[in-house]
């Protein structure tokens, strides 16, 4: 977990949160807590906290695992990152449908709160995505398939589509389905629950499918 580290510089700190972690001191991230100047440049201290990815999967994990052993249901609970340091929770549960709930949207409120706790406890900005049995694949193939569909559409009518509205997950699944599309583009209209994507004609977008 995140620790609290001294020392004489934040290169310092950083080496030594490496070495114990186990990591590269790329991979470590840090708030500086207290900087102690010292007389004449001596004596000077630095506190930080400092913490890594593995952190974050150990944190998010934990806090699931909590949250069902408080409801007295069983779960197994996966963290990953990828590349990009966006990270995947993969859920499987005593009862999956429950979890989900109806059209998602208990997965999706799961979802926005390990998101708003993890950003609050790392103070920084954390991608998160949880899913259950690839539930939330399974949901990108489908509406990815519906906004092809619209797509094409548009690019034979020249009739702009709205789609429904969408969860931010979602919506990008969209945005990154359609990128290459020639001929159309996509925008987001609306605000919270009710922001959508709106496909629109694009001529002059030359770009293979």
């Amino acid at each position: 977990m995140k620790k609290i580290y001294t020392g004489k510089s934040i290169d310092e700190i950083l080496a030594s949160a490496a070495q114990e972690k186990g990591c590269e001191k790329e991979a470590l991230y840090y708030e500086v807590k207290d900087e102690k100047a010292g007389f004449l440049g001596l004596g000077k201290e630095v506190s930080a906290e400092v913490y890594s990815q593995e952190d974050i999967m150990e944190y998010a994990k934990e806090y699931l695992q909590t949250y069902f052993d408080g409801i007295e249901m069983e779960s197994y609970v996966e963290v990953t990152v990828d590349k990009d340091g966006f990270f995947h929770v993969e859920l499987d549960t005593q009862n999956n449908a429950i979890m989900i709930g109806r059209n998602g949207a208990t997965l999706q409120s799961l979802n926005m709160i390990l998101k708003a706790v993890l950003c609050s406890e790392f103070k920084r900005r954390i991608g998160v995505l949880v899913d259950i049995n690839g539930y939330k694949e399974d949901k990108y193939d489908k509406i990815c398939h519906i906004a092809q569909r619209a797509a094409r559409s548009v690019r034979r009518t020249k009739v702009d589509v709205t789609l429904d509205p969408m969860p931010a997950d979602e919506r990008k699944a969209i945005h990154n389905c359609l990128t290459n599309m020639a001929g159309v583009s996509t925008i987001s209209e609306g605000e919270g629950k009710q922001r959508r994507i709106k496909i629109v004609y694009n001529p002059g977008k030359e770009v293979d499918i």
